[in-house]
């Protein structure tokens, strides 16, 4: 059986154009960065801890399947706003700017495999009114960076490069792949 550990409905929304037969598994871990590792390391570290803390649940023979997504401006990760102001201020500091998304997959079966995916997303100049409209309905509050590419937020994006699935939280490709080696998809 596969596993998705995630509480994330845009995660279960992708794992399922896979067609791949999965559970989701509810679990919680720190996510607190120490500031030492880099962003790649850090989202990797994270979709494994959470595959791995997955693994504890079920049972032998059982496949579970991690993720984790991050926004990052000039070498540092964004986060998740903490409340809406905090959301109108990351928006403010990637307006008219290009940042990355890191996105990371990491499966633990009879052995742990790990994917990273990192795109490329340029803004279109915001004004504040535009970031705090965003922000006053509510689509910013758990989002990484502030925005979701699959919703309002898409109209703010004037170029892409990489991974649609990988900057909304799951990129399908690794997905797939590391799937494969483990059940066919």
């Amino acid at each position: 059986m596969l596993y998705l550990a995630s509480r994330s409905p845009r995660r279960k929304e992708l794992l399922e154009q896979l067609r791949v037969q999965f559970k989701v598994l509810e679990i919680s871990i720190d996510e607190t960065r120490d500031g030492e590792e880099n962003p790649g390391d850090f989202v990797v570290n994270l979709a494994l801890e959470k595959a791995r803390t997955g693994k504890k649940l079920v049972q032998k023979g059982d496949c579970v399947l991690g993720s984790d997504t991050e926004v990052v401006l000039d070498g540092r990760i964004l986060g998740k706003p903490i409340d809406k102001e905090h959301a109108v201020n990351m928006l403010g500091q990637l307006s008219g700017r290009t940042h990355y998304v890191f996105s990371a997959v990491a499966v633990v079966h009879d052995t742990e495999r790990t994917a990273l995916n990192i795109s490329r997303v340029s803004f279109k100049l915001l004004t504040p009114e535009e970031c705090r409209n965003y922000c006053r309905r509510g689509e910013s509050l758990d989002k990484a960076g502030a925005y979701a590419i699959q919703g309002r937020a898409a109209a703010f994006i004037t170029r892409l490069d990489g991974s649609y699935s990988g900057v909304m939280g799951l990129p399908l490709i690794e997905t797939a792949e590391l799937l494969n080696k483990i059940i066919e998809v």
